[in-house]
C-alpha cells in the first residue's frame, strides 16, 4: 500500500467523522423535539483494490444516514393511540352521563318517582289533595323534559364534536398527501428526508388520535392510508372524509364517509369511533328508556284515572288525541290509521262502562260499550276490517240517552251529558280512554311533551263492580302503580326499570373507566419502547461525539505522519 493510499483512506476517515458528527449534532439539538426520530450514519468498509497484495482497503465511507425507527412498533403505538383515545371519549361521555342522571341523591328520577307515587298513596290524608297531586305530577313530568333537553344537549354536543373531528381528520389526510408528493420527490437513491418523514409520522400520530388507521408504505417513500380496508389516502391523492346524517324511522344514522363517493367507513376505534359508539349506545338508548319510562308512565297512569270519578261526576269530558277525519271511521288496530299505529302505545280487545246518573232523581245506569280489536273478521279470517274505530266509539257514547259525542274540529273526542245528567266510567279493559285521553291526568306520549292536562280534575275514587263509590280507591291503586309489573316495560315495574338501567349507565362507566385505564398503560409502554429505539439518549450521543472526534484526530495524524513520510523522501532525492 502507497502513502498515497494512507492519505486517501485518512481523507474518508476525516470525511466520515465530520459526516458522523453532525448526526450526532443533529440529534442532541432535537433531544427534546417531540416526535423527532434519532438518525444513525451507517458506515461502510471500502474495498481495497485487488491489485494490493495485502488487499487492505481503501478507507469507509457513509453507506447511509437512516432514521432508527421499528415500523412494527410505531404500527402498534398506533393502534393503541386510537383504542386510548377510543375509551378516552367514551368515558367522558358517560362520566357526562352519570352527572345528568344523578342518581343516587335526592334530585334524580328514581326518587321523583317514588314522590309520585306516594303523593297519591298520601292524597286521603292532605287537606288540599288535588293541588298536591297536581303539582308532584308537574314535577315529574317537568324532571323528565328537563332530562330528555340535557340528554339531547349532550347528544348534540356529540355531534358537534363529531364534525369537528372529521373536519380535522380530512386536513390530515390531505397534508399527508401531499408530504407523500414531497418525499418521493426530494429522496434520491438511499437518501431519506427525515425531517418530512418525522413530520409525517407525527400527523398519522394525530391521525390516529382521532379515527383507527392502517399505513402501507409505497416503493417511492409514500404512505397509503386506510380505514378498516377503504383506502383514503393513495400516493399524492387524498380521498377525504365526511360525515352523513340520513333519518329512518325517527332517528338520525350519522356515519363517516369518503367524501369523493360517498363509501360509507367502518369506524371502531379513535375519538370519532368513541362519539359515534357513545352516541349510538350511551345516549341514544338512554333517550330510548326515558321515553318508555314516560310513555308507560302516562298511559298505565291514564288508565287508571280515566275510570276513576269523585262525588261529583262528570258533566263533560274532552281527549287529547286528535285524530284526523279520515283517521276517525278506520279501526284503531289498522296500520294504516297513524294517529294511533304511530303511538307507543296502544288499545287492546276489550271495552268499558259508561256510567250515566240522573242528578234529580240519583238512579244511575251503566251501559256496556264493546272494543273490538281481536284483529279476527265475522268469518274467523285475521282481519281489522269490522273492528272498533273511533267514530264507532263516539257514535256508541252518542246513542246513550242524556250523553252526545262528537269529534272537536282538530279531531278530539268531546262527551257533554245533557242538563240533569252527569256521567262517569268503569272497568275500562281495553285502555281506549287512555288512549283517547278522555278523563285523563296526563297528556302527551312520552318524554318530548308529558304534562298535566291543564283541564284536569283529579279523580281519587272509584266505582266498586256493585256500583258503589268508594272514596279513596283510585288514589290507592294509583299509589301502588310504581311496585306494579307493566307489559310494556317487559313485565319490570316503573322503579325497577328505571333504577335497571341507572345501574347498567353506572356498570358501563366503570366499564369504561377500567378499560380507559387499561388503553393509558397499553399506549404509554409502546411509548416507552418507540423512545428506547428512536428517542434521543443524551448519554449514548455524547460517546458517539467522543467517538467521532477521535476518529477525526486519528485521521488527522494519519495524514500528518504521511507528510512527514514524503518530506523524508523528498530530502532522500
Amino acid at each position: 500500500m502507497s502513502l498515497t493510499s494512507s492519505l486517501h483512506i485518512a481523507q474518508s476517515a476525516l470525511a466520515t467523522s465530520q459526516i458522523g458528527l453532525q448526526v450526532t449534532s443533529q440529534n442532541l439539538a432535537n433531544a427534546a423535539t417531540p416526535g423527532y426520530t434519532r438518525q444513525v450514519a451507517l458506515l461502510q468498509a471500502v474495498r481495497g483494490s485487488v491489485t494490493d497484495p495485502f488487499i487492505i482497503g481503501s478507507g469507509v465511507a457513509i453507506q447511509e444516514v437512516r432514521r432508527q425507527i421499528d415500523t412494527a412498533l410505531q404500527s402498534r403505538l398506533w393502534n393503541a393511540n386510537s383504542e386510548e383515545y377510543n375509551n378516552a371519549q367514551q368515558l367522558n361521555v358517560f362520566n357526562q352521563l352519570e352527572a345528568i342522571l344523578n342518581e343516587g341523591t335526592e334530585y334524580d328520577l328514581s326518587s321523583e318517582l317514588s314522590s309520585f307515587f306516594n303523593v297519591w298513596s298520601e292524597a286521603t290524608t292532605l287537606l288540599d289533595s288535588s293541588s298536591t297531586v297536581i303539582n308532584q305530577g308537574k314535577s315529574i313530568a317537568s324532571f323528565i323534559k328537563n332530562m330528555r333537553e340535557d340528554l339531547l344537549d349532550q347528544r348534540q354536543q356529540i355531534e358537534n364534536q363529531i364534525d369537528s373531528q372529521a373536519t380535522q381528520a380530512d386536513a390530515l389526510f390531505a397534508e399527508i398527501a401531499q408530504i407523500n408528493s414531497t418525499i418521493s420527490n426530494s429522496e434520491i437513491g438511499e437518501t431519506e428526508a427525515s425531517a418530512l418523514r418525522d413530520r409525517r409520522d407525527q400527523i398519522v400520530t394525530q391521525l390516529s388520535q382521532l379515527v383507527e388507521i392502517t399505513t402501507v408504505e409505497t416503493n417511492q417513500g409514500g404512505y397509503d392510508v386506510f380505514i378498516g380496508s377503504t383506502p383514503i389516502v393513495q400516493g399524492n391523492r387524498s380521498r377525504g372524509i365526511t360525515i352523513d346524517r340520513q333519518s329512518q324511522g325517527g332517528t338520525v344514522n350519522v356515519t363517516l364517509n369518503t367524501a369523493d363517493n360517498n363509501d360509507t367507513l367502518t369506524v371502531t376505534s379513535g375519538s370519532i369511533g368513541g362519539l359515534l359508539n357513545s352516541r349510538d349506545g350511551a345516549i341514544d338508548e338512554t333517550i330510548e328508556k326515558l321515553d318508555q319510562i314516560a310513555s308507560n308512565l302516562i298511559f298505565e297512569v291514564n288508565k287508571i284515572h280515566s275510570t276513576g270519578i269523585n262525588e261529583d261526576w262528570l258533566s263533560t269530558a274532552l281527549g287529547t288525541l286528535q285524530i284526523s277525519t279520515a283517521n276517525q271511521s278506520l279501526p284503531l288496530n289498522d296500520p294504516a290509521n297513524r294517529d294511533l299505529a304511530d303511538l307507543p302505545y296502544a288499545p287492546e280487545n276489550g271495552g268499558f262502562f259508561v256510567n250515566i246518573r240522573n242528578e234529580d232523581t240519583g238512579t244511575s245506569d251503566q251501559i256496556w260499550v264493546p272494543v273490538d280489536l281481536d284483529g279476527i273478521d265475522t268469518l274467523g279470517t285475521a282481519s281489522v276490517a269490522d273492528d272498533t274505530s273511533a267514530e264507532d266509539i263516539r257514535a256508541a257514547i252518542d246513542a246513550i240517552p242524556g250523553l252526545t259525542a262528537s269529534f272537536d274540529p282538530s279531531g278530539r273526542l268531546q262527551i257533554d251529558a245533557a242538563s240533569g245528567f252527569s256521567f262517569s266510567f268503569s272497568e275500562d279493559s281495553s285502555g281506549v280512554l287512555a288512549t283517547l285521553g278522555v278523563n285523563t291526568f296526563f297528556q302527551g306520549i312520552d318524554s318530548t311533551d308529558i304534562a298535566v292536562r291543564d283541564d284536569v280534575t283529579v279523580m281519587l275514587g272509584r266505582l266498586a263492580p256493585d256500583g258503589s263509590f268508594s272514596a279513596n280507591e283510585n288514589a290507592n291503586l294509583l299509589g301502588q302503580l310504581g311496585t306494579q309489573a307493566i307489559n310494556g316495560l317487559g313485565g319490570q315495574n316503573i322503579e325497577k326499570f328505571w333504577s335497571i338501567q341507572s345501574q347498567n349507565v353506572a356498570v358501563q362507566a366503570a366499564s369504561a373507566r377500567t378499560q380507559a385505564d387499561a388503553a393509558f398503560l397499553v399506549r404509554q409502554s409502546l411509548d416507552n419502547q418507540r423512545a428506547g429505539v428512536s428517542g434521543v439518549s443524551i448519554d449514548e450521543e455524547s460517546i458517539n461525539l467522543l467517538t467521532f472526534q477521535r476518529q477525526y484526530q486519528g485521521a488527522a495524524q494519519v495524514i500528518t505522519a504521511a507528510q512527514e513520510m514524503f518530506d523524508t523522501l523528498l530530502t532522500l532525492v
